[in-house]
């Protein structure tokens, strides 16, 4: 009985001692994780270089449907909104750069495409699935989570970030 119960507490403890390493996720309310990431291009980005603007934070991949079906509305709310006070940034995620390059070219995209192909922002953001969206303040907090796909230059979306920028 003693060696079952000093297994049952030495399990736990490693449980709780691997758990205190682990890196928060992304939540709403509080500061975002920061990262430093490549864009197709090439040009290093980071986070917190950004503090000051309104950074929309959307992790997706050619492979998934909903990914596809909302980046030209994602496109098209990145062409309404103003450049020096709104950045929007898509996170491919486990993805390949070559399969990406093809697609944002064959769109028309042009919002800066940055690298997760080995989902480590991901993880930090803790990821549930593809599209997530995330909105950061111009102080660098989280102020909003959108799982799913979504319309985003609808009147609804637009308003929404008019007001982070105009804080």
């Amino acid at each position: 009985m003693k060696k079952l119960v000093f297994l049952i507490m030495a399990g736990c403890l490693v449980i709780l001692i691997a758990g205190c390493g682990e890196s928060p996720v992304a939540t709403v309310g509080e500061p975002a994780p920061d990262f430093d990431t490549i864009d197709l291009n090439g040009d290093i980005w980071s986070l917190s270089k950004l503090k000051g603007q309104v950074v929309f934070i959307n992790f997706w991949a050619t492979w998934c449907a909903p990914c596809r079906e909302e980046m030209p509305s994602m496109q098209r709310l990145y062409a309404k909104l103003p450049k020096d006070k709104f950045k929007m940034i898509a996170l491919y995620n486990r993805d390949k750069p070559a399969i990406v390059k093809d697609f944002v070219a064959k769109l028309g995209v042009s919002m800066p495409i940055l690298d997760d192909q080995e989902n480590i922002i991901g993880k930090r953001y803790g990821l549930t699935g593809l599209p997530e969206t995330f909105i950061v303040d111009k102080q660098g907090v989280v102020r909003e989570k959108f799982i799913g796909p979504a319309e985003w230059d609808t009147p609804r979306f637009v308003e929404m970030l008019t007001k982070y920028i105009n804080e």
